[in-house]
């Protein structure tokens, strides 16, 4: 075992008590920068998902989580003060577990997050309008006055992935608690102390109740099953693969829950032939940022004809000296893949990428300099047909494809030519003609000349098979209440 720069949490929280597997099982959490064992953390069972299960049920239907407005936000309040407080620590932990870089934990892995994941919908929880006065009604010769109120649905099994672990399992909980659900929680076994900790700090640092709050670890992933099968579960939460999320769905059919998946990408960045190519081009190479392992990623680079041979120049450039190694060294932007099984995967998609016709222009394997730990070499296609399989199916690696168009219109059609529709954006000159093909290209969030469109208040999701419904904003609190009109007479 690695000497730890943090102490990890290695129970459950299952109905308001940090606990250990019944069996006393437990399961190892890897480096994957050096394939070492950072530690264990507990193996549940479904004996103790049922449990989690039941907990939230009745904590939902029992207790008064659901309408007391002025404790969910005392308590979201408290939890996020208690994640400030060990921010430094679980910083740490994200770097050894995640094998994130530690500049991106200062961006997206943790600081953005931590900022407003949980300040928005505590604030949300005084603006939201709950009770909507609709005016009144003439009907059968009677006055009534008419109301929507919004209410919380129920139970909510959120499943998160192990690429952000931390950002997409706290902007679901801001969220979920915050509209007066109960939860809980199944992490991906791969990074399973960051919810741990958060589990920790809920039964220490926060008055939430017992039960209104869950984490269930465990090695198996049929156990975050017993969510979706589960019909004491109202809606299922999850983020990850296209593949899961569809299995989600078949299997949530059968107590007609409601879904929110945030599914994979296989995004476009266009560059128009107006750009400023040397500021541009080159940052598309940022697709190698955590190995690539982020499903809004630009995966797929579009450069006109016209410009083509400059573009590959300067990409080329830009992916052969991309910063990676170290997670710990804040030179690197790039670290290891999550596992072995996922090193492997990405290699086979170069190995079909080059089968395919593709040209090899930079990287392509293991660096020989790293014989320790899951890594693939930043890795760049040029001469890539949209066809091909490395243009259509996401591979979560550091894999950048290029791919020449002719003109705006054949740019939106390739760009629109996928299964996927999770993000984007364009490069121009001009904004108007920047923003013209933004309106056109059928994806959920969408960056014009660099704009930035992350935060809490931005209702993030995907079109076409990247999803269905929204995480954060409005449109993201409004998806975990349900709505009830009620009327009576008027006096």
């Amino acid at each position: 075992m690695t000497d730890l720069a943090f102490t990890p949490e290695t129970r459950m929280l299952v109905d308001g008590e940090l606990v250990d597997a019944d069996s006393g099982k437990t399961f190892d959490n890897i480096n994957p920068a050096n394939e070492e064992v950072l530690g264990q953390v507990a193996d549940a069972s479904a004996v103790e998902m049922q449990r989690a299960i039941a907990g939230a049920r009745r904590a939902f239907d029992t207790g008064d989580w659901a309408t007391n407005k002025a404790l969910r936000k005392r308590c979201l309040e408290q939890l996020h003060e208690a994640l400030v407080t060990e921010a430094e620590a679980l910083r740490e932990e994200l770097i050894a577990e995640v094998g994130s870089p530690r500049t991106v934990t200062y961006m997206a892995q943790l600081d953005g997050p931590l900022a407003d994941a949980l300040l928005y919908p505590a604030r949300m929880i005084d603006e939201f309008p709950w009770d909507r006065d609709m005016g009144q009604s003439q009907m059968f010769g009677m006055t009534s006055e008419r109301r929507v109120w919004k209410e919380p649905l129920g139970v909510v099994g959120a499943i998160t992935p192990w690429n952000y672990p931390f950002e997409v399992t706290i902007n679901k909980v801001g969220q979920i608690l915050a509209t007066g659900n109960t939860m809980v929680l199944k992490p991906a076994p791969d990074t399973p102390w960051n919810a741990t900790r958060l589990g920790r700090l809920v039964a220490e640092k926060t008055d939430i109740p017992p039960g209104v709050f869950n984490v269930v670890t465990s090695s198996d992933h049929l156990v975050g099953e017993e969510l979706t099968l589960s019909p004491d579960v109202d809606m299922i939460s999850f983020t990850g693969s296209t593949v899961t999320g569809k299995r989600i769905m078949e299997k949530g059919a059968a107590t007609l829950k409601r879904v929110f998946l945030e599914l994979g990408g296989k995004s476009a960045q266009i560059v128009l032939d107006d750009a400023d190519f040397p500021s541009v081009v080159p940052m598309a190479s940022i697709v190698c940022m955590h190995a690539g392992q982020g499903c809004a990623m630009q995966t797929r680079l579009l450069l006109p004809r016209s410009r083509y041979d400059e573009g590959v120049e300067l990409i080329t450039a830009g992916m052969a000296h991309f910063p990676y190694g170290d997670p710990q060294d804040p030179a690197n932007m790039m670290g290891p893949l999550i596992s072995e099984k996922q090193r492997d995967r990405v290699l086979g998609y170069i190995a079909k990428g080059q089968e395919e016709g593709a040209t090899l222009v930079v990287g392509g394997g293991r660096p020989e300099h790293l014989p320790k730990g899951w890594w693939v070499e930043p890795t760049l296609f040029t001469d890539v047909d949209n066809s091909m399989t490395i243009a259509r199916e996401e591979i979560f690696g550091p894999v950048l494809t290029v791919i020449p168009y002719d003109d705006d219109e054949d740019a939106v059609r390739i760009a629109n030519d996928s299964g996927y529709g999770l993000s984007g954006s364009v490069n121009s000159g001009s904004h108007e003609r920047a923003i013209n093909v933004a309106r056109r290209i059928r994806t959920g969030s969408f960056s014009v000349n660099g704009g930035v469109w992350y935060g809490a208040d931005m209702p993030y999701g995907g079109y076409k098979t990247s999803g269905i419904g929204r995480q954060n904003g409005i449109e993201g609190f409004e998806q975990h209440l349900e709505t009830k009109i009620v009327a009576w007479l008027a006096s």
